[in-house]
């Protein structure tokens, strides 16, 4: 179980083909959600090129790393991500949200292998990834857990029942949140203001920091400091731009949950050189 070791330049690159495959997924489906998958395509390019130990020709192996996935609407960075890692080589990743695709709008256990849980009810995947990262523990792994949730799904209570439990049993997971101000509705701070994250996860005992979601560096050195902490629940808040790399799309929530039109993906596409 080992990562890629890539170097900036290629994370960087790797980075930009993701962001390609975001766009033409979405587009060729008509519909999805480009804005929220495009700012994290750098976390998820290093995440899985240079930080999760795993081997996709053994994706079930008890070694592995896992990462749960809460926000499961940003589902194509994940695809994108995964197979730019070397799953699923043979299969058609621009089927992305069609009937009887294995690349649903949501991730299924059901349809790939290497996908760690279901999601795409928010508020969920801190409660697994938690719960999971206490078994491994238990189980006396050397294995991660990491987990992705939004800013957005803070609003759910059951965010925060996870939260306070993996404090209190003292659970080594490693989430990270993609932190960009904006939900399907508009701006956080319109719909529900959340406060001060950081505050509030800190005060219940986690270990926090923030990092720019588009340094590739910052990002790498961030993670890997996390991996290395076993002493209990950490959170890296990512300061994300949604849309990132798209200059039409850049923090604008209409772009959210919204496919973008031919000539749209032209314009897009060119700007990603």
């Amino acid at each position: 179980m080992e990562s890629m070791n890539l170097s900036i330049d290629q994370l960087e690159s790797r980075a930009n083909t993701i962001r390609r495959k975001i766009l033409q997924m979405v587009h060729s489906a008509g519909c999805g959600h480009p804005g929220g998958p495009l700012g994290l395509a750098d976390i998820f390019t290093v995440l899985f090129m240079n930080i999760l130990r795993l081997d996709p020709k053994q994706a079930t192996a008890p070694a592995r790393d896992r990462f749960i996935l809460s926000n499961g609407h940003v589902s194509a960075v994940l695809y994108a991500a995964m197979q730019e890692r070397g799953f699923w080589p043979d299969l058609d990743i621009m089927s992305f949200r069609s009937l009887g695709s294995p690349f649903q709008g949501h991730p299924s256990t059901r349809y790939l292998e290497g996908i760690e849980n279901c999601s795409g009810s928010l508020g969920q995947g801190l409660s697994v990834a938690s719960g999971l990262s206490l078994g491994l523990k238990q189980q006396g792994q050397a294995a991660r857990v990491f987990c992705c949730i939004s800013d957005g799904e803070c609003g759910e209570g059951m965010t925060w029942e996870a939260a306070t439990a993996a404090a209190h049993y003292k659970a080594p997971v490693i989430a990270f949140m993609d932190w960009n101000g904006i939900q399907i509705d508009g701006y956080t701070r319109d719909v529900c203001h959340l406060g001060d994250l950081p505050a509030r996860f800190q005060a219940l005992g986690w270990q926090c920091s923030t990092v720019d979601g588009h340094d590739i560096q910052a990002i790498q050195t961030s993670l890997l400091a996390a991996r290395s902490n076993t002493s209990g629940p950490q959170i890296i808040f990512f300061q994300t731009t949604l849309g990132k790399g798209i200059s039409f799309m850049e923090n604008q929530p209409g772009w959210h949950g919204k496919a973008p039109n031919d000539a749209e993906m032209q314009s897009a596409l060119a700007e990603l050189v």
